[in-house]
């Protein structure tokens, strides 16, 4: 391996980061902590999702659900306590997260197993059975908001009338809803052309100033999922 690109929606990067230090193996890290030798490609999550969270509560939500992106190496699902929330290493769903309760600090959350769209269902079954009064849901990638909506739909929610649902990514779902889901829409492409130009830079031992960390900006999207609060 001449090279990495780690990723901060993993649960813990440090053994991977431990491992290849020592083998001097240049390192990225795409939506992480700084790390000594390691150069960073982020994006402003914790911002956008707190706007995202801000259109919620100007359309009159109050009582809104999390669905978050695994937060422990063993992915476990479940409810959000305390303790997991400290315990917690994952860069990516504890920005999201850190983002979503800036505006609604007690909303439950629910952890996922995976970015999937039955580990959306799941997790927001049980956010819709232990909290019925909530209005919206946010979720942390747009594959668990697709869940999200094929789970209140099941039980004759209607999206956003009864609920509405915000995702994250802006990845093209083709074929999966034929909702324009509100969301987060993030320069993918971007950072992943960032991050590879940073390994193949380290690799040449660039020494023409470009080495750099780099930041990129989300954008919120407004689609047909997300409506004014319905009525106590």
């Amino acid at each position: 391996m001449d090279g990495a690109i780690l990723f901060g929606c993993s649960t813990d990067l440090d053994p991977a980061v431990a491992v290849l230090g020592q083998r001097h193996v240049p390192l990225v890290g795409v939506e992480t902590t700084p790390r000594d030798g390691m150069f960073l490609v982020n994006s402003d999550d914790r911002v956008t999702v707190e706007a995202s969270a801000r259109l919620l509560a100007e359309l009159g939500h109050e009582r809104v659900g999390i669905i978050t992106l695994p937060l422990d190496r063993a992915r476990t699902r479940g409810p959000l306590t305390d303790d997991r929330l400290a315990a917690s290493y994952a860069y990516t769903g504890l920005e999201r997260l850190a983002g979503a309760r800036a505006v609604f600090p007690d909303a439950p959350a629910v952890v996922a197993s995976g970015s999937l769209i039955d580990e959306g269902m799941h997790a927001a079954v049980t956010l819709l059975d232990q909290h019925p009064e909530i209005t919206a849901i946010m979720a942390q990638s747009d594959l668990l908001a697709i869940g999200a909506i094929q789970a209140a739909e099941d039980r004759g929610l209607m999206v956003p009338n009864d609920v509405s649902v915000v995702g994250f990514d802006g990845a093209r779902v083709d074929g999966l809803t034929t909702r324009t889901l509100t969301t987060v829409v993030q320069p993918i492409a971007e950072k992943g052309r960032a991050a590879a130009r940073l390994v193949l830079g380290a690799l040449a031992d660039a020494r023409d100033g470009d080495l750099r960390d780099r930041e990129f900006a989300s954008i919120l999207r407004v689609g047909d999922t997300t409506g004014p609060a319905r009525a106590s």
